[in-house]
């Protein structure tokens, strides 16, 4: 076995998540001749590089730096809850947890969450991402952060997945729109009508590979990275969208309004799941947040 601390490792996680042994001694408050010795001490054990170093440019992780830091963090994360068991406090869920939310379900979720955990568990501290869906995955991969929140959109198989709700698709049209009194549509009944597409990354794809699925090609007029502009440019009548998640009040940030219409198509609906690293084990913490997230779509129907 490789002779290692875990000292060695939380300096390296800190050299690795900061860039520069300066400033991961100034974080842990230590002096850089410490940090400096720790990492290569941690090389000379694992006879491997994990850093190289650029002269003005900071530090940079090697391949087997990358990998080695993503299992040092979880190594280290379960020391933490060692000591908790050995305290006796291991029930009393406590500690820091990096939380990752897909952007356009944070609006609707994550308040919840977070206030439910507030309750639930008052000295877990949550520190809570908005991201993309390819930003999620990238983050779950460097570590940093240990669970994220998102709809189950082209995962790979390196990541559990917990499923906790689904959301379907349905069509919004602005309010006098001839469809707007409609029990419920099929997409081909668009088919002619310009399109405004949510335009996050994998998103379009999602709502563009709906139409094709019921054989309608969608003459996309605008794409917006915001969900509220989508709705917001439906709303003035500049077309109709296809989304996901349905806000509580029909008005827009214009003071305009939109209508939801269900559709009629035989579409499946978008999984919303908790996802982590397959390899990483899931902290109590994790699970105590993994259940609030749960409670929050339960919440929501």
């Amino acid at each position: 076995m490789a002779d290692f601390t875990l000292a060695q490792l939380r300096y390296f996680v800190v050299a690795a998540s900061s860039g520069s042994m300066t400033a991961a001694a100034a974080e842990l408050r230590i002096a850089q001749s410490a940090v400096s010795s720790a990492v290569a001490t941690l090389e000379r054990a694992l006879g491997v590089q994990l850093f190289i170093r650029r002269h003005a440019r900071g530090l940079c992780l090697t391949d087997a730096g990358e990998r080695l830091c993503v299992a040092a963090q979880d190594l280290l994360a379960h020391a933490t809850e060692l000591g908790e068991v050995a305290r006796g406090i291991a029930d009393a869920v406590s500690g820091d947890i990096r939380f990752g939310c897909f952007v356009t379900l944070a609006p609707f979720l994550m308040p919840q969450i977070l206030r439910s955990c507030a309750d639930r568990y008052p000295q877990l501290h949550i520190q809570a991402r908005e991201l993309d869906t390819d930003e999620l995955l990238a983050e779950l991969k460097e570590g940093k952060i240990e669970v994220a929140l998102m709809y189950d959109l082209g995962l790979g198989e390196d990541l559990k997945r917990r499923r906790i709700a689904a959301a379907p698709p349905y069509v919004i049209v602005p309010a006098g729109h001839p469809l707007s009194t409609s029990p419920g549509i099929h997409l081909a009944e668009l088919e002619d009508e310009p399109m405004i597409i949510l335009d996050i990354p994998r998103s379009a794809e999602y709502f563009e590979g709906l139409l094709h699925s019921a054989g309608v090609e969608p003459k996309v007029c605008f794409r917006s990275s915001s969900y509220e502009t989508v709705r917001g440019m439906v709303a003035e009548g500049l077309g109709y969208a296809v989304l996901n998640q349905r806000p509580s009040v029909d008005t827009t940030y214009g003071g305009r309004s939109v209508v939801a219409v269900p559709l009629l198509d035989e579409l499946s609906s978008l999984p919303i799941v908790l996802t982590r690293l397959t390899k990483v084990r899931p902290t109590g913490r994790a699970q105590a947040l993994a259940d609030a997230c749960a409670a929050a779509l339960a919440d929501r129907g």
